[in-house]
């Protein structure tokens, strides 16, 4: 049957669709005891996708969406200082075909974002940024129903390293990941890569991801460009017309914009994004739209009015 991987669900959905106000992978920071929350929703589809390098088209299985909601938060620590979460529940469906599409909880991902340098360069501000994260499965989800699985059920060590500079509201931001993810377990005992594994746990390349992103930012308004790049270490190529499996090799090149609104309200913002694939190898040919509302919570100490004494006043 010809199928094919939703764009690396187990990590692309939280990567390209995490692309909102004040998360792991912008330059922007929560200032300290401030807590920003909110829900997103997104929706992406494929019909083609490229097996190996060949790109093709999937009859058998139609379009295949996938679907998701996440909550994500930022509490400032301090200003260079931010905790980050986010916990997506992830829906998928195929228009054609037997395989029915699978939902549930995918995995939490907590980040630390510190802002390790900064300083006033050329009329612009200059700072660089390092970020440690983990993400690990919250649900007992089946990874070796690809393309319709969830996610990939691996645990992941993630580390970037990010450069952001901005003058008056011209911006660009730059980063690079490395993602280190742990074995998987199957619920068989054998299966097939490029040779026989008498075993249901299976090694995970690791990965990385190039980020760039530039556009105008003001306090009221953000809209940038997105370019993304992701690249796994090992891995393989899909066999002509064979299945999909958790350990292939995943490279994808995709663009995307994202647009932040202050509204009126004071600290609610309204975050919108897309984007869409221009090349793979073993990764669908995915496009995809997102929208989210965010409220930020400020738990800073609140400085106590002096009620002045009426007597004292009239002296």
């Amino acid at each position: 049957m010809k199928q094919k991987v939703l764009l690396f669900l187990g990590l692309f959905v939280f990567f390209f669709q995490k692309t909102f106000s004040q998360t792991d992978i912008d330059g922007l920071m929560m200032p300290k005891k401030f807590f920003c929350v909110g829900p997103t929703a997104g929706y992406s589809s494929w019909k083609e996708y490229w097996e190996g390098t060949l790109k093709r088209e999937n009859l058998n299985m139609g379009r295949v969406s996938t679907t998701n909601f996440m909550l994500m938060g930022n509490y400032g620590l301090t200003n260079k200082i931010n905790l980050l979460f986010g916990l997506p529940y992830i829906k998928t469906k195929a228009s054609a075909g037997a395989m029915a599409g699978q939902n549930g909880l995918q995995d939490l991902s907590l980040f630390v974002k510190w802002v390790a340098y900064e300083k006033h360069i050329a009329k612009g501000d200059l700072k660089t940024i390092l970020t440690a994260g983990y993400s690990t499965p919250v649900s007992n989800y089946n990874p070796d129903f690809l393309p319709l699985s969830i996610g990939l059920h691996s645990k992941n060590a993630i580390l970037r390293a990010m450069i952001d500079y901005q003058r008056n509201h011209l911006f660009a931001t730059a980063s690079y990941t490395y993602f280190v993810r742990s074995n998987v377990t199957l619920d068989r005992n054998t299966y097939y890569t490029t040779e026989m594994h008498y075993s249901n746990e299976v090694r995970m390349p690791d990965a990385q991801q190039f980020n760039f992103r530039a556009g105008y930012r003001s306090e009221d308004f953000i809209a940038e460009a997105i370019f993304n790049q992701w690249t796994t270490f090992g891995g393989f190529d899909i066999p002509r017309n064979g299945m999909p499996f958790v350990s292939n090799k995943m490279n994808a090149t995709s663009i995307g914009f994202n647009l932040k609104y202050e509204t009126p309200v004071n600290g609610l913002s309204v975050v919108a994004n897309g984007s869409t694939t221009l090349a793979g190898r073993n990764v669908g040919k995915a496009t995809g739209f997102n929208a989210g509302v965010f409220y930020i919570l400020d738990f800073s100490p609140k400085k106590k009015e002096k009620k002045t004494d009426k007597k004292t006043e009239n002296k």
